[in-house]
């Protein structure tokens, strides 16, 4: 089993402000391979990172209908002054205080500049390793069969489960976990955000996938047609998509 998240997906009208917003968020930079905007950590392109999952914003003609996405980002703070600063700065460079429903909550909840929202977490020593993405966190149905999806798919450390929350992480320790929230309603629109992940050197993009159908996965046509990666869904729809190595 060779595949890991390479980059969170974003879909953007102004991909190139989107991108910039996002850079300036996790205090990386943004860079321009190509029609995409890429952010990662600052110093040079390097794709894929070794350690963290970058971002990857990508132009859409269309912007955001649904009224809360399926994925979004927790971002990591290291105390309760840094959290205030991040939430401030966020704000001044366009995010949005967002009520998703999550009332009193140590966390804040915000919007980028197109509606994506995030999460800025309170201080934890649980993400004191993970870089500026402490979590990609995945709304589902069933978070405990997730988990055995996800798990196999990436081979990835379980490390909790309830019938309300699973989290798992890379079983190197490095980089951000991977949570799934039971949330009440189906989902009901195409993902904004969504994984892509990765192969590792000399794995078969083919057979890859093939597994994945295998756990119950699915194939997905958006009209991509020939494209140098495969468009698949989870068992519970989520869009992903596997790249070549």
């Amino acid at each position: 089993m060779a595949l890991r998240p390479a980059q969170v997906n974003i879909k953007a009208l102004d991909a190139a402000a989107v991108g910039r917003f996002w850079a300036e968020a996790l205090g990386w930079t943004a860079y321009h391979p190509g029609v995409t905007t890429y952010v990662g950590p600052p110093g040079g392109l390097v794709w894929p990172d070794p350690v963290f999952v970058g971002v990857d914003v990508v132009p859409v003609p269309e912007g955001k209908t649904a009224a809360k996405n399926r994925v979004h980002l927790d971002l990591a703070t290291t105390s309760a002054a840094h959290q205030a600063e991040l939430v401030a700065r966020l704000k001044a460079l366009g995010a949005t205080p967002a009520d998703i429903g999550q009332g009193e909550a140590p966390w804040t909840v915000l919007a980028d500049p197109e509606g994506n929202e995030f999460c800025v977490l309170e201080p934890s020593e649980v993400y004191r390793d993970t870089g500026p993405i402490a979590s990609i966190v995945v709304d589902c149905a069933d978070p405990r069969a997730m988990a055995r999806f996800w798990g196999e798919a990436l081979d990835w450390t379980l490390h909790r489960v309830t019938d309300d929350h699973a989290v798992l992480r890379s079983a190197t320790g490095a980089g951000p976990f991977l949570g799934f929230l039971r949330t009440p309603g189906p989902k009901t629109a195409p993902d904004r955000v969504h994984l892509d992940l990765l192969p590792s050197s000399g794995a078969d993009r083919a057979a890859e996938v093939a597994r994945l159908r295998g756990l119950g996965a699915a194939d997905l046509d958006l009209g991509q047609g020939e494209v140098e990666w495969s468009c698949l869904t989870d068992p519970e729809g989520h869009e992903f998509c596997v790249l070549n190595p």
